[in-house]
Order: structure tokens, then C-alpha cells, then sequence
């Protein structure tokens, strides 16, 4: 009998021993599964100017305060300080012909005078050294009547919201050393503008108009 009681009593030890071995491993089971995950650092996103747009995005990264955006950051063309829009179209030498993404900005000028429909624009045709003499004297006319014509026709906007300038070879913009820099001055400046003071205020840096001859 005292026999019976050790071997029982030993087998009573023995699986308290396993329950006790396992018992660690449980914990180290549940430990696991609440561990927390690993934090992620967010690097900083600037915003130079303030306007919303990040840095990465923004094409004009110095607007003004206070300025109505687009969704690259740009200030919305005539919004809230009444039009103001430039224009500028390259040709080819000897050339009037507007080229598609010439004409596709001038889509863009017709879609902000339709919307400011007292809003008037100026038109300032220029050539290149290469190109003057006597059978292209009438080249920057051209060109600057086909930038109206489109606008006219295409658009029907009044033809007395324009005003056309000859401005030859008097105000180059680039060089005439260079292939690339006669391309640059074979040009039309377009500006758009409706003030909300009602005085047109031209753009000093770039109408050439006070040395062009108006026709």
C-alpha cells in the first residue's frame, strides 16, 4: 500500500512540474501579441509661403497673402484684382503661323475676356535681326493680326478690345548672336487687363509698347 501511495505521489509531482514549465510559455505567447508596433517618423512637408500648397507641388512658391489660389499654388488669374494676363507667342523665321500650343494659351486668354467682358488687351509683334528687309516689312503686322484674328474669329470677342503694335526690331529680348537668341526675339507679348481702378496699368518689364508704333 505505501508502495501504491509513493508512485501516486510521484505522478502528482510530475505533472504539477510539466503545468509549471508550461506556464512561462503562455506568457511569453500573450506577451506577444499585445507588443506594439513600431513608430514611423513622418518627415516634415513645407509649405514656404504659407498657402497650402506643399513645396513639392507649388509652382509659384512665393503668393502673396491673402491671394485665391489654384491647385498648384498659382494665384487664379483676374480674381479679385481684376484681369491682368500675359501672353507670349515664338515663331519660326519668315513666319506668322501660330503654332497648336500657341493657340491652345490663346484659348486660355479668350476664356478670361469672356469672363471680363469690358477687359481690353494689348498686342505687341516683334522680329529678329535675320529677318529684316524690304519683303518681310510687314511680318510683325502679320503676326500680330493673326493673334487678334484668332481671338476674333475663334472667340468672337469685339475686335475694338484690341490694340496692335509694330515694334520691328526695336526691342529684342535675347541676343541676335545666337540661333536661340534671334528665335526669342521673334515674338508677340500679349497683355489683358481690367483694372479694378480703371486705369490700365502695363507691365514696364515687358510692353514695349511706348517704342512701338501702334496701327
Amino acid at each position: 500500500m505505501s508502495i501504491k501511495l509513493s508512485i501516486m505521489a510521484i505522478s502528482i509531482s510530475s505533472v504539477l512540474a510539466l503545468a509549471g514549465c508550461q506556464t512561462p510559455l503562455k506568457s511569453t505567447a500573450l506577451d506577444q501579441s499585445i507588443e506594439e508596433p513600431p513608430i514611423t517618423l513622418v518627415p516634415d512637408t513645407p509649405d514656404s509661403d504659407g498657402d497650402g500648397v506643399l513645396d513639392a507641388i507649388d509652382e509659384c512658391p512665393a503668393t502673396p497673402w491673402k491671394v485665391i489660389i489654384d491647385e498648384v499654388g498659382c494665384p487664379i488669374a483676374g480674381i479679385g484684382v481684376g484681369l491682368k494676363m500675359e501672353y507670349r507667342a515664338f515663331f519660326t523665321k519668315g513666319s506668322s503661323e501660330l503654332s497648336k500650343e500657341y493657340q491652345f494659351d490663346l484659348d486660355k486668354v479668350a476664356e478670361q475676356m469672356n469672363k471680363y467682358d469690358t477687359a481690353t488687351m494689348k498686342i505687341e509683334a516683334h522680329i529678329s535681326e535675320d529677318e529684316m528687309g524690304q519683303a518681310l516689312s510687314a511680318l510683325p503686322k502679320n503676326r500680330a493680326m493673326m493673334v487678334k484674328n484668332y481671338l476674333i474669329l475663334k472667340h468672337d470677342i469685339e475686335p475694338s478690345r484690341f490694340s496692335t503694335f509694330d515694334c520691328g526690331i526695336r526691342a529684342p529680348i535675347a541676343s541676335a548672336d545666337t540661333a536661340e537668341g534671334e528665335f526669342m526675339n521673334r515674338r508677340v507679348y500679349g497683355l489683358a487687363t481690367e483694372p479694378e481702378d480703371g486705369v490700365v496699368h502695363h507691365n514696364q518689364n515687358d510692353s514695349k509698347s511706348d517704342i512701338c508704333t501702334e496701327f
